[in-house]
């Protein structure tokens, strides 16, 4: 059957392309309807990546954000109609020890494998969750990178010890700010302290115990653990000030992407005692636990409503350009494509 699938195929340039894809037993045909574009879509829009792997990427659909219509499903184990929440780790093999978002073979949405820029989805029937029907659609499109967030506590869980009492979460953007959502939840207890660049970011922060400027930090200040949500360059300056904050044996979770290698002061790590844990991605499980925890706490869903700064409706390939465009230089939230095209 043929389908439209919107490639880029160089920065800034999108084709229209007609795929002929195979419908097999496990696979469910959906209709996206709402897409979030991430920075990792920016950066293959703008071309800073580095142009080798842009030439090996590209061409390719964006985006790995995205709820959609099941349409067709050849098992019926899914009504058409069913609103899902699209996984974009699509493994290839299983392995007893490492999980199927850190398998080398595992092939990702959006990064050497089309993504969800297209008519329709032939989606595997395992990278499918439905969503609750009280769920905004809206903040739904970008629960992919809420369900990172909570992989990513749910690793550090697993590695902490007995004092929980005080979180840090390091950047004021969106994941440092679905992080600490997510914690104030999870830790009601817990005091959640969030640390970042920008004062009127830090103002959306209204839940958090206290927020501080990195640069204007009390001395008196202390934490059981930490999450840095940087990236960049500024992972490197946020990582060691953490390590100079953090108490002895706390865990630290980086989630940062950065394009370079950054200095990281390991002596502070050995006296310490510390555990920094690297996470990325997500696996079809973490997306089932997100949402039935985000249905569990409407709360936290209202909450992540305030990550929504742009919606706009696509219905050409121009309105995409567009929609990456206004993007660039929205200050705050989640870019949220209403899928029309």
């Amino acid at each position: 059957m043929l389908n439209q699938v919107y490639r880029l195929v160089s920065p800034r340039q999108f084709e229209s392309i007609a795929v002929n894809e195979e419908l097999k037993d496990e696979t469910i045909i959906v209709r996206p309807t709402y897409l979030s574009i991430c920075h990792a879509d920016q950066r293959y829009f703008t071309g800073s990546r580095d142009k080798a792997i842009l030439a090996k990427k590209l061409p390719m659909a964006l985006i790995h954000e995205g709820i959609g219509e099941v349409i067709f499903d050849p098992k019926n184990e899914y009504q058409r109609g069913d609103i899902v929440v699209m996984v974009p780790n699509t493994p290839i093999e299983e392995d007893p020890v490492i999980h199927e978002n850190y398998l080398r073979s595992s092939k990702f949405r959006s990064s050497g494998y089309d993504g969800y820029m297209q008519e329709y989805v032939y989606l595997r029937r395992d990278r499918a969750v439905r969503l609750p029907v009280d769920f905004d659609f809206e903040m739904s499109a970008f629960i992919e990178l809420v369900s990172v967030a909570y992989h990513t506590i749910e690793r550090a869980e697993a590695r902490m010890n007995d004092d929980r009492s005080v979180f840090g979460i390091w950047g004021d953007g969106n994941l440092g700010y679905i992080t600490s959502l997510l914690l104030k939840y999870k830790y009601p207890n817990s005091k959640i302290i969030v640390f970042g660049k920008h004062e009127l970011k830090l103002d959306y922060f209204s839940f958090a115990d206290k927020v501080y400027l990195v640069n204007q930090i009390p001395e008196s200040v202390e934490i059981s653990h930490a999450f840095e949500c940087t990236g960049g360059m500024g992972s490197q300056y946020a990582i060691n000030q953490i390590i100079d904050i953090i108490k002895p044996e706390g865990v630290i979770a980086l989630m940062g992407v950065s394009e370079n290698n950054i200095e990281v002061n390991t002596r502070m790590v050995l006296e310490k005692g510390l555990v920094l844990i690297g996470s990325s991605r997500s696996s079809v499980q973490d997306f089932q636990a997100t949402v039935d925890f985000l249905e569990l706490h409407p709360g936290a869903r209202r909450r992540l409503k305030n990550l929504i700064g742009l919606v706009k409706t696509v219905k050409t390939i121009n309105d995409i350009i567009d929609c990456f465009d206004e993007d660039l230089v929205t200050t705050w939230g989640k870019t949220v494509m209403k899928w029309e095209i």
